[in-house]
């Protein structure tokens, strides 16, 4: 969070969590080619490239994306909903995989099995839209030792949870997880890229 980051929205979805902010992504976009993606990523500058989506790992091609991204020299990370194998993805891109609590709808569509997958360049998110949620996190953490495996992420869910709540409940029980904002949400809304 923080730095200049060009981001990669791929098309489809196989889960319909609750709360989702991107249903746009469940269809529409334009079909592009490798080289495309490539020229345009450079045209902004930036390091950082985060390819999300809906779902990425769904895409016929992110695999190949992500490949290509890193051997471009790219610090890339892929952000995925945690109900696909992230085994298949390039070593050099980090996971970030976003275990979905009971509030989503999706709870029963993680992959466990990732878990186990997951080094210190990964980070687990868990997006939370109430008391419950954040429970349930606490107990899936400290049931799977999450926090020797990599950084682990709160976060509300918009106009849901309220930012102030999350981080007190985090205070107070101790909990060895980052508080997480959208950043690029706080400063343009929900305004999408180009």
């Amino acid at each position: 969070m923080g730095l200049p980051s060009v981001f990669i929205r791929l098309t489809g979805c196989p889960l319909r969590c609750a709360w989702c902010d991107t249903a746009y992504a469940f269809t529409g976009g334009r079909r592009m080619n490798l080289a495309t993606i490539l020229d345009a990523v450079a045209g902004y500058g930036a390091r950082q490239v985060c390819v999300t989506g809906g779902e990425p790992l769904a895409q016929k091609n992110c695999l190949a994306l992500i490949t290509s991204l890193c051997d471009a020299g790219y610090e890339v990370s892929l952000e995925t909903s945690g109900a696909l194998d992230i085994g298949v993805v390039d070593p050099r891109a980090s996971r970030i995989v976003d275990v979905k609590a009971p509030g989503s709808g999706e709870s029963a569509r993680n992959r466990w099995q990732n878990l186990s997958l997951l080094g210190p360049r990964d980070e687990l998110k868990f997006v939370l839209a109430n008391r419950a949620d954040y429970e349930w996190a606490g107990r899936v953490i400290a049931e799977h030792g999450l926090e020797r495996r990599c950084p682990i992420l709160f976060s509300p869910v918009q106009e849901m949870l309220t930012p102030v709540d999350l981080a007190e409940w985090i205070l107070a029980d101790r909990l060895p997880v980052r508080f997480q904002l959208q950043l690029h949400k706080r400063l343009w809304g929900n305004m999408r890229g180009k």
